[in-house]
């Protein structure tokens, strides 16, 4: 079983980023009359920050980054890894973690590693730099996750336009012997893999002419097999089963009762399933923050950016948090972590 303990390693700030421009969802031309209104009820989704054609998920991670090492008043020289979570990278190749320690001024001898994931990434990426600080070699890290889904949707599909926004965000991660323990369990279902996919594009299937053109299935439903599609049902299922699991699994192996978890973090899908995986866990409705409103679902970037735009003041003393995540690949995951202020806990507009 996926179930790791870390130790050693301490969250010490963390910087969301979004870009400036803001798309409502109630003016949407796809809808009919009244239809906006009912998909924001049940997503909990009104508006999302769309990032524009030059701007890519690795742009507003640099910014979260700049603004983070500022803040901290870090010495540049001293970051001793950068990892870089997205399924929205600047290139195919090079890395865009390559990229970003050359325009952040890091040292040369950063280690830096890209990691495609998509949901859960923040969670994965924690668990991976914090296993890679966590002998003490390496003392100053930095976590970049950040996701553009707007560049893989179609804007003519109603089903999943409405749901995605675009974010970056950049995790401060030091070494400190006998910090509070990290836990963290992980799970896949890789049968299920085409629940939520981009069919061209890859090395399976290379993009053609036939990828470029639209596909209509219905009326508001149109895209490229360059876009994303999704099988709604069967995620929500998989989601309403495995969210609540997993949450009840890093209790049970951290040996931990849900009553002393102080919040609980989880990936905004959209607001009627996240209730439904609340109210199966039994959860009071104070210890489960959203941001979905004003962002919409953001990918790996949904869980720093609702620590940063929502819970400075929920995280003003320490609190233990369980973060759990659920998406793409299938996969799903939870952390259980003691964060205690944090220097540095920001929202930016890029």
């Amino acid at each position: 079983m996926a179930d790791i303990k870390i130790s050693n390693i301490k969250l010490t700030g963390l910087v969301a980023c979004v870009p400036p421009a803001i798309e409502e969802n109630r003016f949407l031309a796809f809808f009919k009359e009244g239809e906006a209104e009912k998909v924001i009820a049940s997503t909990g989704i009104e508006r999302r920050h769309i990032a524009d054609g030059n701007t890519t998920s690795g742009d507003l991670c640099y910014k979260a980054a700049e603004k983070l090492i500022d803040n901290l008043g870090w010495n540049r020289e001293e970051i001793d890894c950068l990892v870089f979570v997205s399924q929205t990278p600047d290139y195919i190749l090079p890395s865009t973690s390559c990229i970003l320690q050359g325009r952040l001024g890091l040292s040369q001898n950063c280690y830096t590693i890209d990691i495609s994931y998509g949901c859960p990434g923040w969670i994965y990426g924690l668990s991976v730099i914090s296993s890679l600080m966590s002998s003490g070699c390496m003392k100053k890290g930095l976590l970049l996750v950040g996701d553009t889904p707007s560049k893989f949707k179609s804007k003519n599909d109603k089903t999943a336009w409405p749901l995605f926004g675009d974010a970056g965000s950049a995790t401060a991660i030091e070494y400190s012997l006998g910090a509070d323990d990290l836990f963290f369990t992980f799970s896949t279902d890789g049968n299920s893999h085409q629940a939520i996919i981009v069919k061209d594009g890859g090395a399976r299937h290379p993009v053609t002419e036939a990828s470029l053109k639209e596909i209509y299935y219905g009326e508001g439903i149109a895209r490229r097999p360059l876009d994303s599609e999704m099988d709604g049902m069967a995620v929500f299922a998989f989601g309403l089963k495995r969210a609540p699991e997993s949450v009840l699994r890093i209790l049970e192996y951290s040996k931990v009762d849900k009553e002393d978890i102080d919040l609980f973090i989880f990936h905004q899908a959209n607001l009627f399933m996240n209730e439904k995986i609340r109210k199966k866990l039994s959860i009071p409705v104070e210890k489960v923050p959203y941001c979905l409103r004003d962002f919409g679902n953001t990918s790996c970037t949904t869980i720093p950016l609702l620590l940063a735009s929502k819970c400075s003041e929920l995280l003003s003393e320490k609190k233990k948090v369980i973060a759990t995540a659920f998406g793409v690949g299938l996969s799903w995951g939870s952390a259980l972590l003691n964060l205690d202020k944090m220097k540095s806990l920001e929202l930016i507009v890029y």
